[in-house]
């Protein structure tokens, strides 16, 4: 097995201008990096910020499964994804459902999904917690593992608004931490029990080219 350590991307799941997203994306870093895993060496976390690649609404005329990718932004956000073995997903839950800029996102692609780990970090009036259920729903479709934990953010209680129209202050209460902390634990175990299928994969691509 590679020594190299895991790759872990957090991935703010909302392009939306005000955006609560980078908020709890910042938090999720900021513990991720006090990780056990992170301070052996084991696995390293980066955040991804859908906003940066402005994808268009899905304009690939070949599906993904067969990776025949012609768009520039397609191609730099494949390569983007990857290179990491993990994900945790900051997502809000929209109208019962995950963010369409996220679900777009995922579609572009397929191969750069398989065999990774994906754990999820949600808010919104109700945790976020029906945007995740989809989600789940999608990423089974791309072979991705994802993990039991979950980390559930409120608006009542996890964040400090004091105008609607603002983003306000993330302040997740003592429990949310350590919940995170065992999601961060599932997410590097389980990266870490797939990179052989990711390696096997990754020759199988090479011998064919």
């Amino acid at each position: 097995m590679s020594r190299n350590p895991l790759r872990i991307a957090i991935v703010i799941g909302s392009t939306r201008p005000g955006r609560r997203g980078t908020l709890v994306a910042d938090w999720v870093a900021d513990v991720a990096r006090r990780h056990p895993a992170a301070e052996a060496g084991e696995a390293v976390f980066e955040t991804v910020d859908l906003a940066a690649f402005e994808l268009p609404l899905l304009d690939e005329a070949v599906p993904g499964i067969f990776g025949d990718y012609r768009n520039p932004h397609t191609r730099k956000w494949a390569e983007a994804i990857a290179g990491y073995d993990g994900f945790v997903f900051v997502t809000p839950e929209y109208n019962h459902s995950v963010p369409a800029a996220l679900k777009n996102a995922i579609d572009y692609l397929y191969a750069e999904w398989n065999d990774k780990a994906a754990g999820f970090v949600s808010y919104g009036i109700h945790g976020g917690t029906r945007a995740v259920e989809h989600l789940r729903v999608t990423l089974a479709e791309l072979k991705v593992a994802d993990v039991r934990s979950q980390v559930a953010l409120s608006m009542f209680t996890d964040f400090v608004i004091s105008d609607p129209l603002e983003a306000g202050v993330c302040a997740p209460g003592e429990h949310q931490e350590p919940t995170l902390n065992e999601m961060l634990d599932e997410i590097v175990a389980w990266s870490g029990a797939l990179r052989p299928l990711r390696e096997r994969a990754r020759e199988s691509a090479g011998a064919v080219s």
